[in-house]
C-alpha cells in the first residue's frame, strides 16, 4: 500500500478513496483502516503501533528459527486465545485428559521482566505482557492492592499458565479477574475477551468485581 501510495503521489496511477485514507492516516499519525483491518485490536496511535508490530515481527522470526520461547509475549500473538488453547489440547493429548473437562489456571511468579526469567516452564508456559487496571499488584506478597493514586494501569509479573484438570482444580483466596485484548474490554457478543486468570487476593472478591479490575493486553 506504501508502494502505491507513492506511485499515487507520482501521479502514475490513480489517487483511491483507500490511498486518501492512507495518506491522511499517516500525515495524521494515525493507524491506516486498510491496516487495521488486518492486524490485531488496538488503540494505539502509529509511533507505538509500529514499535509494538516491529516487537511482534521479532517474536515471530525468533518462534520460527529459535523454537518456542521461554516466556511468550501474549500481547504479540493476532489471536491469544489460540494458544492457550492450543496449549491445553497438547497437554490433554500428552495425559491422556478428557478435553472437555480441562482448564486453564494461572500463577503470578515473582520474575517482574521476562528477561529475569532463566528457566523454561516444565509444565504450562511463562506468558508475559499483560497490564492490570483498577488494582494494583504487591510484589512481595503476591496478591491484588489498592490501586496507588494517579496510576491507571501496571505491568504485572511474569504469569505462568498451568493446563489441569478441572475436578483438581480448588481456588481459595482468588479472583477470577477478565483478560481483554484492549481498554474496550469486549462487546455484547463477548469479543474481546480472552480468558479469566487467577489472582490472589486477601479481600474478598467483590471488591475487585466492584473496582472493575481486569486484565488488558494492549495499552493505548
Amino acid at each position: 500500500s506504501l508502494s502505491t501510495l507513492r506511485r499515487a503521489l507520482k501521479g502514475e496511477v490513480g489517487m483511491s478513496n483507500e490511498l486518501d485514507e492512507l495518506s491522511r492516516a499517516l500525515y495524521n499519525g494515525q493507524l491506516p483502516q486498510m491496516w487495521r483491518r488486518l492486524a490485531p485490536a488496538t488503540k494505539k496511535n502509529l509511533a507505538t503501533w509500529m514499535d509494538h508490530f516491529l516487537r511482534r515481527n521479532q517474536l515471530y522470526s525468533g518462534w520460527i528459527n529459535d523454537g518456542e520461547p521461554n516466556v511468550v509475549w501474549l500481547s504479540g500473538l493476532h489471536i491469544p486465545e489460540s494458544y492457550l488453547t492450543a496449549l491445553v489440547q497438547a497437554t490433554c493429548r500428552k495425559n491422556g485428559w478428557p478435553l472437555d473437562k480441562s482448564t486453564l489456571y494461572t500463577q503470578v511468579t515473582q520474575w517482574e521482566t521476562q528477561e529475569d526469567v532463566n528457566e523454561r516452564a516444565h509444565q504450562g508456559c511463562f506468558v508475559t505482557g499483560l497490564y492490570l487496571e483498577g488494582a494494583s499488584w504487591d510484589v512481595p506478597k503476591s496478591c491484588l492492592q489498592r490501586q496507588r493514586p494517579k496510576v491507571l494501569i501496571q505491568p504485572l509479573p511474569v504469569m505462568k499458565v498451568i493446563p489441569i484438570e478441572s475436578h483438581k482444580l480448588k481456588l481459595q483466596n482468588t479472583f477470577r479477574c477478565p483478560v481483554y485484548v484492549t481498554s474496550d474490554r469486549r462487546n455484547a457478543m463477548g469479543v474481546g475477551l480472552v480468558f479469566e486468570a487467577d489472582l490472589s487476593t486477601h479481600e474478598h472478591m467483590s471488591k475487585w468485581v466492584l473496582q472493575g479490575v481486569c486484565l488488558i493486553l494492549n495499552t493505548d
